[in-house]
């Protein structure tokens, strides 16, 4: 067994590996991006970072697939292994290790694994009879499949096996694992999954069937080649290829465990969360320290988006979108989208994905907050001081204090993987340094001959874009380049580190490089006409606008039991942000005790603020009939008092759980 000579701790962080029977999609695309983005930052600060992901080439329906294709399952998974590199390369994903399940070392390690836990009693052979779901490659109790004997995360109908197979002896290890999950908050998040983990624990984890009869593809069972091992058993083996397991004591040391490992929601709770912890702790290893699982991206009417519901996203297309409607670069829109995922919902929670609230996003942040203060200052530089950036003097550090709460709030972010917070808290500064230039009107200083101030201000203007784009860059590497480029900081060889993001830390003499504009706006009134005249604008809220207008008649009586028929419920905002287009409505994201929280579209804006919503409890009509406003899917409304503008929430006199009936 080779010793290698790696001594410290790297962070070790992982994505899912993907099954390569399609291309990358927006559900794929935002896990990697995600863990991208945090690998850059711990990077930035320093630390030693390995960031993997990979593809997963054993399951059935990939064979399926390259039968129908017409190709052998080796030659069609290396086609469609290129997909995923091209995909990766083009959204700026910076991974280190891209594992392929066919590669021979990982054929090694997953046929040790296996051979250690035969050994130990912790594999044994049965007979397998019961349901199989195909295309998520998942074997099911009978008290767990949909209506119609179909699979509960997929809707296809599932099928029956019954064969003599490789079982794991999981349920020795369900209350360990759960002893594990309860003593370590941070082992399972965000806390929605943990408690759905928990959930699933409490059942009791039945063994595992890790086998099935040998279709030609696939890891061998150890002295038993009628029989491969099963897809999940070896895919999550992956993570101990790539650290080494059994190959490289010391890269082992090094590595495990994982820092952090992301998924999307559907993998937590039967795979992630269970089956592999009880996995590691038959090998007799230390569990991650975080699994998080992310939540969904929905489509405009609530659904899933996914290949099975035929409504998938393909993020090239929306990067080829933002690049034709506003003509900018390719890096750039690739940026402008990853920003869209990170910024438009908390991370962990569902979200709505639209094309047309990308491009809002990219209008009203990147041009209006980000572009504006960066084209607004460069100009004035090159007018007022001949193109170079002064040492502040005397009169400096004017946003220092902005600065300084910023990087905290941000890093307090990406240490709870916050994204959408830590974004926010940048473009307050964005817009802290663009009132800076109302208020401190350089032009005004250049007239009064005040020139030793007019000097300190335009400094302190081009180092909080310096600390903004430091703070970008880990989720928009292209555009933090730019940036850069144009105050001249590349030309003069600085680096691009987090541990500069403090006021005052720009280098003096820097000349700046005015280009084009990094971020084209695009015309959203004409872009909406299009819609429109193709007939894809239709939103509720035009609906309602394009009735007549009714009189007044009063009030009517209602008898109880209508009454009854409301289903009013406490609710807790968990989330919210401004609806692209409109200055009276938010979109609010509320638990009412469901297992996934709602959406409700509320005309909330006029009379509060994003920030006093979160957290608070609100009375929700919970069985409204659905309504699509603005792009939006509205599931329920938040009761509050007031006319045309609301006055005050209605809110319980205590606190409540989410879900309590109102009556």
């Amino acid at each position: 067994m080779a010793t290698s000579s790696l001594k410290q701790k790297t962070r070790y962080i992982t994505t899912p590996i993907y099954y390569v029977n399609a291309s990358p999609h927006i559900g794929t695309t935002y896990t990697t991006v995600a863990a991208d983005c945090i690998a850059r930052y711990w990077r930035m600060r320093g630390e030693d970072v390995l960031f993997v992901t990979g593809s997963d080439e054993h399951a059935q329906k990939v064979m399926q697939v390259a039968e129908e294709s017409g190709l052998g399952p080796q030659a069609f998974c290396d086609q469609m292994v290129e997909a995923y590199l091209g995909a990766w390369e083009r959204m700026h994903i910076g991974y280190d290790r891209f594992i392929r399940t066919s590669e021979d070392e990982h054929r090694q390690v997953v046929s040790a694994v296996f051979a250690k836990l035969l050994e130990s009693g912790d594999i044994y052979k049965d007979t397998y009879e019961g349901w199989y779901c195909v295309p998520c490659e998942t074997y099911l109790r009978e008290d767990e499949l949909g209506e119609g004997n179909t699979c509960p995360d997929c809707a296809r109908e599932v099928s029956t096996l019954g064969q003599e197979a490789y079982f794991f002896r999981a349920s020795a290890y369900s209350n360990e694992v759960m002893r594990e999950i309860e003593s370590r908050p941070e082992l399972i998040a965000p806390e929605s999954r943990r408690n759905e983990v928990l959930s699933f624990l409490r059942q009791g984890l039945q063994d595992t069937c890790v086998s099935r009869a040998n279709p030609g593809w696939g890891v061998e069972i150890p002295g038993d080649p009628s029989q491969t091992v099963y897809v999940w058993f070896d895919a999550l083996i992956n993570y101990l290829t790539v650290a080494g397991y059994g190959l490289d004591d010391g890269k082992m040391a090094q590595l495990w465990p994982p820092d952090l490992q992301l998924m999307g929601k559907d993998i937590m709770p039967r795979f992630h969360g269970t089956l592999w912890p009880a996995m590691l702790l038959a090998l007799g290893l230390e569990l991650p320290r975080t699994l998080f699982g992310h939540g969904w991206w929905m489509s405009a009417t609530g659904d899933k988006i996914s290949k099975s519901k035929g409504n998938v996203v393909d993020p090239n297309a929306e990067v080829d979108l933002v690049v034709e409607e506003s003509g900018c670069t390719t890096d750039v829109a690739v940026d402008a989208v990853r920003y869209y995922m990170l910024r438009e919902v908390t991370f962990g929670l569902d979200g709505a994905f639209s094309s047309e609230g990308l491009l809002g996003r990219f209008n009203s942040d990147l041009a209006n907050d980000l572009g504006n203060l960066l084209n607004r200052t460069l100009p004035l530089i090159e007018r007022y001081v001949d193109g170079t950036i002064k040492a502040a003097g005397p009169g400096g550090g004017g946003l220092a204090e902005q600065v300084e709460d910023t990087v905290q709030r941000a890093e307090a972010c990406w240490a709870a993987l916050d994204f959408r917070g830590m974004l926010e808290a940048v473009w307050e500064l964005l817009a802290a340094g663009n009132k800076f230039v109302d208020e401190r009107a350089p032009w005004d200083l250049h007239k009064q001959g005040k020139h030793v101030e007019l000097t300190a201000v335009l400094y302190d203007l081009a180092d909080t874009i310096r600390v903004a784009a430091i703070m970008l860059a880990p989720v928009m590497p292209s555009v933090a380049e730019e940036i850069w480029q144009q105050l001249g900081l590349t030309e003069n060889g600085t680096q691009m580190r987090w541990e500069d993001c403090e006021a005052g830390s720009l280098p003096p003499d820097c000349v700046v490089h005015r280009g084009q504009p990094i971020f084209p706006r695009i015309d959203m009134a004409q872009l909406r006409q299009r819609a429109a005249e193709n007939g894809e604008a239709e939103t509720a809220e035009a609906s309602e606008a394009s009735k007549p207008e009714k009189k007044s008649e009063g009030i009517g009586m209602i008898s109880f039991d209508e009454f009854q028929k409301l289903d009013l419920r406490v609710g807790k905002v968990l989330d919210a942000d401004r609806v692209e287009g409109t200055d009276k409505l938010l979109q609010l994201t509320v638990d009412v005790g469901e297992d996934e929280p709602r959406t409700v579209v509320a005309g909330l804006a006029e009379a509060f603020s994003v920030r006093e919503l979160i957290g608070e409890q609100v009375v929700v009509v919970a069985n409204l009939e659905p309504a699509t406003i603005r792009g939006v899917q509205s599931q329920g409304m938040v009761l509050a008092a007031g006319g045309k503008v609301p006055q005050a929430l209605i809110i319980p006199d205590r606190d409540c759980e989410p879900g309590e009936k109102v009556r």
